[in-house]
């Protein structure tokens, strides 16, 4: 049988995955013994698993996670963060994004809000759902810049299509009259359709206070927090435990002379100059006095 037509063939309607795994189907003698239908299923998975890592990898792109990496399964529970492991294993069966409700992480600088979030969102995105990732500065410059570029509409469309939807560090700095109008919309177009994570360092309590419009503060906290799981980080700050468990290498003093080093041998002495100056030309020598 002429193998080269088929793997054309396959080729052409871009199954690789299934044409590499049929050709090393060919080579694998405990392979060939197997019946059509386990054969086909081996290749069938083949080209599934192949096109299903192509899916993430293209959604984790288009996500712009500010930590890609990040996994439920690296979320650590230390006692100081005060993390209940059965609402993170609730949130990681992704739930709450098919019941379209939100999850709202406060705590303190440093505490893990950002890894959380993005976990949160590399699973939903594994499991087949869209996620887009904003810190809330970025998002509410990149929304002023629509406004002036008559890109507005078709903005807010991209945001409403994101099916987790994360805005980070909220609450920093005051919101503009503009930014409350923009976040209103967006949590409009969202509520009880997409679902929302948001990160603040500000307690759930003084959002309110910070939006400042008491009437658009009502609007957006009413559709945003009443329908959200909430997650309030303690403890103190990750970066800094890192930092003392992991010094950089420049920060550390040297080992004397003599001294065994991290290698096991002695520091040795560098060379010392042969000359600390230049000697003086001859014919530049000032003559002594007779």
């Amino acid at each position: 049988m002429l193998n080269a037509p088929t793997l054309e063939k396959l080729n052409g309607m871009r199954m690789i995955a299934l044409a590499a795994a049929w050709e090393k189907q060919q080579e694998d003698v405990n392979v060939v013994d197997l019946g059509f239908d386990e054969r086909l299923g081996l290749l069938v998975d083949a080209e599934w698993l192949d096109r299903e890592n192509r899916r993430v990898e293209r959604a984790l792109r288009a996500a712009k996670l500010r930590d890609s990496q990040a996994c439920m399964e690296g979320i650590e529970f230390p006692a100081a963060r005060r993390i209940d492991k059965a609402v993170i294993r609730q949130l990681a069966s992704c739930r709450w994004v098919a019941e379209h409700h939100n999850v709202v992480i406060t705590g303190a600088t440093g505490v893990g809000k950002t890894y959380i979030a993005c976990a949160l969102a590399h699973r939903a995105i594994r499991d087949g759902y869209r996620a887009l990732y904003w810190r809330a500065s970025r998002l509410f410059d990149e929304l002023a810049l629509a406004h002036a570029d008559g890109t507005y509409a078709w903005l807010l469309k991209k945001i409403a299509r994101a099916d987790v939807l994360v805005i980070d560090d909220w609450g920093l700095s005051r919101i503009s009259e503009v930014a409350r109008r923009d976040l209103s919309e967006i949590m409009e177009d969202r509520h009880e359709v997409r679902s929302t994570v948001i990160t603040s360092q500000l307690p759930v309590a003084k959002w309110h206070d910070h939006i400042g419009d008491p009437t658009v503060a009502d609007a957006i906290c009413d559709r945003l927090v009443h329908c959200a799981h909430r997650l309030e980080l303690k403890g103190p700050s990750r970066r800094k435990e890192k930092a003392k468990k992991a010094p950089w290498p420049f920060l550390k003093s040297p080992a004397p002379y003599g001294a065994a080093d991290s290698r096991g041998g002695a520091r040795e002495a560098p060379p010392a100059p042969r000359w600390s100056r230049p000697p003086p030309s001859p014919c530049l020598r000032r003559s002594q006095p007779a």
